[in-house]
């Protein structure tokens, strides 16, 4: 969630403009991220459910990825704070693909 929340705050610093275009998308995709890993989660007894949703999880994480890298391109002030957000989105998405193999391979109900 700390992701989540900072993500958030720093769409807020983007021009007016941006508020509602790139700046509603990168909170939407960051926001799905652990969304979909708790309705997954809820889903646990159905394993196909879960994997469903954990790979929906890693989906909006390589999309909230693709976000930051414009974000970082297109708003030089907000790079620096962006590129710790990359790097931990980064390790975050490396950590649900494994969870992900995990359940694939080894979950029972």
């Amino acid at each position: 969630m700390e992701l989540f929340y900072k993500t958030h705050a720093l769409s807020l610093q983007l021009p007016k403009y941006e508020l509602y275009e790139l700046g509603s998308q990168i909170r939407r995709s960051s926001d799905s991220v652990v969304t979909n890993i708790v309705e997954g989660y809820g889903r646990r007894r159905y394993k196909n459910d879960f994997i469903k949703f954990l790979v929906y999880s890693h989906a909006s994480n390589l999309e909230t990825l693709n976000h930051i890298e414009k974000i970082v391109n297109l708003y030089p002030n907000l790079a620096d704070e962006m590129k710790i957000l990359h790097e931990k989105y980064d390790a975050f998405g490396a950590k649900i693909f494994s969870f992900l193999k995990y359940v694939e391979e080894h979950w029972k109900i």
